[in-house]
């Protein structure tokens, strides 16, 4: 039996939608694939990318705003995100009081503190301030504080509303918070990615070429395959080719007959095309 292959991971924020990555450790999922991988706490942004450019670290999750910025700041980097993680941003808005028809532009004239533990939460709404507008240096923002802080401080009312995600959430409601805008109603967002050295991908296994939707034609509907041979019989009969005879086989049917026919015909091709 080979050896497993060893990947060193950098986590860099343990939490619920990360669930599938700590299940698969626990049942043996990775080993199963060949695979010892180890889970290690991430340096934080900047120092992670580093790691991992310097070989230190295989693999590493972080948000693709991350990997871009790495980029602009190092044109040379041989980073490159290879598998979506999180598809959707997991970030929600709370408030210390009720406020259901909360608009984004609230935030300018509010105690607003913002996720202090990864970038990408903020990056993201930063965006979403724009696209509404707004220019986010409008905002009196909290930074600094940790999310377990800025729900006690929902509690006491010193704070009017934080940037949270799961349990921080769920901590603030059961605290008298209430949700005023969830981040996913944005729609589909490339959240986290994994990010590795493409200099260090394996190359293409070797194997035989699997057909798919793009590389193998598809059999045409059977309503359209009678609906094609109808017509292709209805120009023969008109043109009466003698070379294939079909002419005088459309003259000797009545329209039902050659209905049935045709139907027949186009069963038998799906057959043919199922069996293939």
């Amino acid at each position: 039996m080979p050896a497993p292959i060893r990947l060193r991971l950098f986590e860099n924020y343990r939490f619920v939608l990360y669930a599938p990555f700590y299940a698969a450790h626990a049942i043996g999922a990775y080993a199963d694939e060949g695979l010892e991988v180890e889970l290690l706490p991430s340096p934080g942004p900047g120092r992670a990318e580093a790691a991992l450019a310097a070989g230190e670290v295989d693999v590493l999750w972080m948000g693709p705003i991350r990997l871009m910025k790495h980029h602009d700041d190092n044109p040379d980097s041989p980073l490159v995100a290879f598998a979506e993680v999180v598809c959707r941003d997991p970030f929600s808005l709370v408030g210390s009081r009720p406020n259901p028809d909360f608009r984004l532009a609230e935030l300018a004239g509010l105690r607003f503190a913002s996720t202090a533990e990864v970038p990408t939460p903020w990056l993201c709404l930063e965006q979403d301030l724009r696209d509404a507008g707004i220019d986010p240096a409008r905002l009196d923002r909290i930074i600094g504080r940790s999310m377990a802080d800025n729900v006690a401080a929902l509690a006491d009312k010193s704070l009017d509303v934080a940037q949270l995600f799961e349990p921080f959430v769920e901590e603030a409601v059961g605290g008298g918070g209430h949700v005023w805008y969830r981040a996913s109603a944005r729609g589909r967002t490339s959240y986290t990615v994994f990010v590795t050295d493409r200099r260090r991908r394996a190359p293409p296994r070797p194997g035989p070429a699997r057909a798919t939707a793009t590389t193998r034609p598809q059999a045409p509907h059977p309503h359209r395959r009678r609906s094609h041979a109808r017509r292709r019989t209805a120009r023969t009969a008109r043109s009466g080719n003698s070379r294939t005879g079909a002419g005088n086989r459309v003259r000797a049917l009545g329209a039902s007959r050659l209905k049935k026919a045709l139907y027949r015909k186009g069963r038998k091709g799906c057959a043919k095309d199922a069996k293939a």
